[in-house]
């Protein structure tokens, strides 16, 4: 068994021993279910789906999840009841299409076969993921003044979730995304019109630390990492305009 299976049995068995009948699911999503995951690169995303999120049974599940963050390195994961997750497929729209295109299911029933996503609310939460990193993407700038080590984080750090948007954009766009991330970054980048070097170029800086410390080189490259999810999201109106989903003027 490797490393990632270790781990994640080791979450499973936490679980079970702790939350008893409470746990109906644990499910893994994201680059691990895709197949695509990277030994100390990659997280693993887990999805927990319990019956009572009462503070009673959180505090029964709690030394499980401190062992899965402080002592496996990895982010908390998801936490819904049954009920929540079905009511939510409008508001983390994203996130549930993620689910049912990709997941395994560690333990219990799949409990996400079956929950019906409004594309209509996709597509305006791609949107909304889009321009939010790019605003916090020009903050981050502003804010480092200039130092090439500041940004070259910034980059690794959001790469993996502009991947996801950058798919998710696809969908809206009538396409089903390839799982290879720069083959993925070449389809979007031939139906947006956008840079696929420029992402491909902050991918690498993340999975092999391919990056020029000289400062200005950095900027270049951030500028156009900027520039490519600028023209990804202005494809999303040109594809799909969302003018139907506003209200009626009155």
């Amino acid at each position: 068994m490797d490393l990632k299976e270790t781990k994640l049995a080791g979450l499973v068995g936490r679980l079970k021993e702790a939350a008893h009948e409470n746990l109906e699911a644990v499910i893994l999503y994201g680059s691990a279910a895709r197949g695509d995951h990277r030994e100390g690169v990659s997280d693993l995303n887990v999805l927990c789906v319990l019956q009572s999120l009462s503070v009673t049974e959180l505090k029964r599940i709690a030394p499980a999840i401190v062992w899965w963050v402080q002592e496996q390195k990895e982010p908390a994961p998801l936490l819904f009841t049954g009920r929540e997750l079905h009511e939510s497929a409008d508001v983390f729209a994203i996130e549930l299409t993620d689910l049912q295109r990709t997941r395994r299911v560690l333990y219990g029933k799949d409990v996400v076969a079956g929950i019906r996503v409004p594309m209509n609310l996709h597509r305006v939460q791609v949107e909304h993921e889009l321009r939010t990193t790019l605003l916090k993407l020009r903050q981050h700038f502003v804010f480092s003044a200039g130092d090439a080590e500041a940004l070259r984080t910034v980059m690794s750090k959001s790469i993996s979730s502009v991947r996801t948007l950058a798919a998710h954009a696809l969908l809206v766009m009538g396409e089903q995304p390839t799982v290879g991330a720069h083959e993925m970054f070449a389809q979007v980048a031939a139906k947006s019109g956008a840079d696929a070097k420029a992402l491909d170029a902050v991918l690498d800086i993340r999975e092999r630390g391919q990056a020029t410390a000289d400062a200005s080189a950095i900027a270049q490259i951030y500028g156009g990492y900027l520039k490519a999810l600028e023209t990804v999201t202005e494809a999303l109106e040109r594809h799909h305009p969302k003018a139907e989903l506003r209200r009626a003027a009155k």
